[in-house]
């Protein structure tokens, strides 16, 4: 969309100094908010447009992560959610909590109300209270109105660049201009973050919870970001799932202070909390498919295939990839060409678009058709091997392997890789039957129980101990109490 009319266009030529025009906008367009008690530009997302901007891009987001999750745990997040709304500056407002069917630890918010919990965030947190405090953190994005200031903000620093650009001649200057489609979901500032998380503690002192509770989720979600990125094998810092809200090193010690302003509220709701989500889903569900050491299965859509040994899986939204130490990278994902089309045809017209068409060659995959092609080919500045594969699943219906493998690669490794794309095959029903995601269970412990035997049946690779620790919140030199609840992994 493009916010400069003609007669912005018009006036913009005829003044000496294009910082006069914004200037007059941003004194003529700001107005106080009644929950920060500051001044904001937001003329480009009045409050009455919320509403509409919310509706139009929650439609989106359902899109883009599938459908929402129902039933009790959804209930029970749209139960606390109004709770702490209730105790909201903002009274026109109408709030709406979805759990989004994803592991991957995340919330956001849109204009309008409509708050977005993920159910990999609700494994993590280990109490009502934290809950409300991710949740009250959300709604402080809200009544702060920090997208309508990010919005008007970012296309004022676009008028000004058109301004600048008319004035100098320069073309280029001038059509940076707008917002982008991801506005939304992307990351706010720092100071945007501290104002969320003090208007969060705030909320939630006002719903009758522990205050303190906004400073144990971030220092959970900062354990489980270095967690995730030892995993990764990259550098703790900068490297966490929260994008859209930045971990720093002084969160947890800012909202701690926060917290002391407030009366210290005795309320989590810790046993209520783990009751609702005891035998929740864990990690990938059977409707996005899930990874089983180098196997990698759909229930759903009843299909399975291996990557090489050593290759570190990451199941997306639309496709799989997989990392390999030596450096290729597989990408799995499925295509609909429109119409049914034999695969070598597809690969030559609609995939390569008759690039290389000569080079296809059919092949038959586990009774399936398919066709394959090679070409040299570059990735950052590196020299591959490009392996394309397409598999017929059914008329008109493709699954794809892309492949990138570095020059040189030894010929033990190739035969994984051509085992790979020969792997696609149907489930058989007893795999469907036997093969299920992992579930997050509380267990009340007994008597001796020791972090070393709670931790031993945690079904997770890697470091057992420290994924008990991150998941229930816990510090070492902790020790388990008897008769007390905690979350673990299982099968």
């Amino acid at each position: 969309m493009n916010f400069i009319t003609p007669s912005v266009w018009t006036i913009s030529k005829r003044i000496a100094k294009p910082s006069l025009l914004l200037s007059l906008l941003v004194i003529t367009a700001c107005s106080v908010n009644p929950a920060t008690g500051d001044r904001q530009f937001t003329a480009l997302l009045p409050t009455a447009n919320e509403a509409q901007i919310g509706a139009q891009e929650h439609g989106k987001i359902e899109q883009q992560f599938g459908k929402f999750m129902t039933g009790p745990v959804a209930d029970y997040v749209t139960r606390i959610g109004n709770k702490v709304a209730a105790n909201t500056e903002r009274k026109d407002v109408q709030y709406r909590f979805y759990v989004i069917d994803s592991p991957i630890v995340n919330a956001f918010a849109l204009p309008g109300g409509y708050i977005y919990i993920s159910r990999g965030l609700m494994t993590l947190a280990n109490s009502e209270a934290e809950l409300a405090a991710v949740i009250g953190h959300e709604i402080g994005h809200v009544t702060a109105r920090h997208a309508a200031e990010r919005m008007s903000q970012g296309t004022l620093a676009g008028l000004g660049a058109a301004a600048v650009g008319i004035l100098s001649g320069n073309q280029a200057v001038s059509q940076a201009v707008g917002t982008g489609a991801n506005l939304y979901l992307a990351s706010y500032s720092r100071g945007q973050e501290h104002q969320s998380d003090e208007l969060g503690v705030r909320y939630l002192s006002r719903a009758g919870y522990n205050p303190n509770a906004m400073a144990d989720f971030l220092k959970s979600l900062d354990a489980q970001s270095k967690l995730d990125a030892k995993q990764a094998g990259k550098n703790g810092a900068g490297f966490n799932y929260f994008s859209t809200h930045p971990i720093t090193s002084d969160r947890v010690q800012q909202a701690r202070a926060e917290a002391t302003k407030f009366p210290s509220n005795a309320t989590e709701n810790r046993a209520a909390y783990l009751t609702q989500i005891n035998g929740l889903t864990y990690g990938d569900s059977a409707d996005q498919g899930f990874a089983r050491g180098n196997r990698f299965y759909h229930p759903k859509i009843g299909f399975t295939f291996t990557m090489p040994k050593g290759a570190k899986i990451v199941n997306g939204t639309t496709q799989v990839a997989a990392n390999h130490p030596n450096g290729t990278v597989i990408l799995f994902d499925a295509a609909k060409p429109g119409s049914a089309i034999d695969p070598a045809r597809y690969m030559r017209q609609t995939w390569l678009k008759g690039e290389g068409a000569s080079k296809v060659e059919a092949i038959t995959v586990n009774g399936l058709r398919g066709a394959t092609t090679a070409f040299s080919g570059n990735v950052s500045g590196r020299a591959v091997t490009v392996r394309l594969v397409a598999i017929e699943w059914k008329p008109g219906e493709f699954f794809r392997f892309q492949m990138a493998i570095p020059k040189g690669v030894n010929s033990a490794f190739m035969a994984e890789l051509k085992e790979t794309t020969y792997s696609l095959r149907k489930m058989t029903a007893s795999e469907k039957n036997a093969v299920k995601p992992k579930k997050l269970i509380v267990l009340e412990a007994r008597a001796g129980a020791t972090i070393q035997t709670m931790a031993n049946r945690m079904a997770v690779e890697g470091d057992k101990v420290e994924q008990f620790f991150v998941l229930n919140g816990m510090n070492r030199g902790d020790r388990i109490i008897a008769g007390q609840p905690y979350k673990i992994v299982i099968n």
